[in-house]
């Protein structure tokens, strides 16, 4: 029997040790990224319209981290069969994913987007540097060459030209994939910047530990962890107007009615900027599948090669149209050519 029978074999075990209902699993199922999120969604419901012999993927959100810990569950038809992440796998989580036997992964690179800081609509003009983020946000900041607990009350306390609003930043739950991007583009950037993470190892900390150290935010009311999507945070910057709220770029294109972006380091964010390289706070998107659900599972390698199509993910497709960075067209050849092979990571 090949590996492939074997895993169709698995899965109808795990289906048939947890009764009728996961048998009869026809509809893909993912979860991840709140980022993804909205992209999965379109592609999910295109693919519903282009293959009726499919039932439209379930796709549903909860945050990179959480999306991966239930990929990482393990193998059969009572397990999810695509994550959605907003920044790559972890070690620590390939190791989980083994451990509970999901040992072939595909990793699928489909796109790029970017992080924006953004106020209300009605408010200024915001032009921010990772410093005057980093000297709001942080727990601690240097002050006389050490690292003091955060003392300012205003942005305007951090940068004279910012408005003397009192510092509330609406940020991503440790549990999303932004927060990870934020804290390394923004936060540690913005430590370095000021001399904090020079401190913290002159202190006796190595590296690893002074990035860690530079990602704390403060506790006193100047941030707010956002664990829902960025409706949420939208929805608490409308209630708060001198708040700053973080998204995702193609989140921040579709509501420019409600939203103003602020430039970082002088770029205004966009698909251009990002695509050219020239903002500095972009990240990859992600989705990864079990390959060994494929074939078994109706219709996920159909919707894998569907999403990762030029229709779909190409610069002309409607997940650029909705705010997507497409990959260049060599990555996405060679992403394509990956998926056709099933190319899986190395564990």
């Amino acid at each position: 029997m090949n590996r492939f029978a074997i895993a169709a074999s698995t899965l109808a075990v795990a289906a048939l040790c947890t009764g009728g209902p996961a048998l009869a699993r026809d509809q893909v199922q993912v979860a991840g990224s709140s980022t993804v999120l909205p992209y999965a969604q379109i592609v999910a419901e295109d693919f519903g319209k282009t293959y009726s012999k499919f039932k439209s993927p379930v796709v549903e959100s909860g945050g990179s981290s959480a999306g991966l810990k239930q990929f990482c569950k393990g193998v059969g038809a009572g397990t999810i069969d695509i994550a959605n992440s907003s920044r790559p796998i972890r070690e620590n989580e390939l190791k989980s994913c083994a451990e509970a036997g999901v040992k072939n992964i595909i990793p699928v690179r489909f796109g790029y987007d970017g992080i924006v800081f953004a106020t209300d609509v009605n408010e200024p003009d915001w032009a921010l540097e990772p410093k005057d983020v980093y000297l709001a946000l942080a727990e601690e900041v240097p002050v006389d060459g050490k690292m003091v607990k955060n003392p300012h009350k205003t942005w305007k306390e951090v940068n004279d030209k910012l408005p003397d609003w009192k510092i509330v930043g609406y940020i991503p739950g440790e549990k999303h994939g932004t927060r990870e991007v934020f804290e390394e583009k923004v936060l540690v950037t913005g430590c370095e910047a000021v001399g904090g993470k020079k401190i913290y190892m002159d202190g006796g900390m190595d590296k690893k530990a002074a990035g860690k150290a530079c990602y704390r935010v403060r506790k006193d009311g100047g941030t707010v962890d956002i664990d829902g999507d960025y409706t949420e945070t939208l929805a608490r910057l409308q209630s708060n107007p001198t708040g700053v709220g973080v998204f995702g770029l193609s989140f921040y294109e579709n509501n420019t009615d409600k939203l103003k972006v602020a430039t970082m380091s002088g770029i205004t964010p966009s698909v251009e900027t990002i695509s050219s390289g020239e903002y500095p706070v972009s990240r990859p998107l992600f989705f990864y599948v079990k390959k060994d659900h494929i074939g078994v599972i109706p219709g996920l390698k159909e919707y894998v090669e569907f999403f990762a199509s030029d229709k779909m993910i190409g610069p002309d497709g409607p997940l650029a149209d909705y705010g997507l960075v497409p990959l260049p067209e060599e990555e996405l050849e060679a992403l394509q050519t990956e998926i056709k092979d099933g190319k899986v990571l190395s564990m």
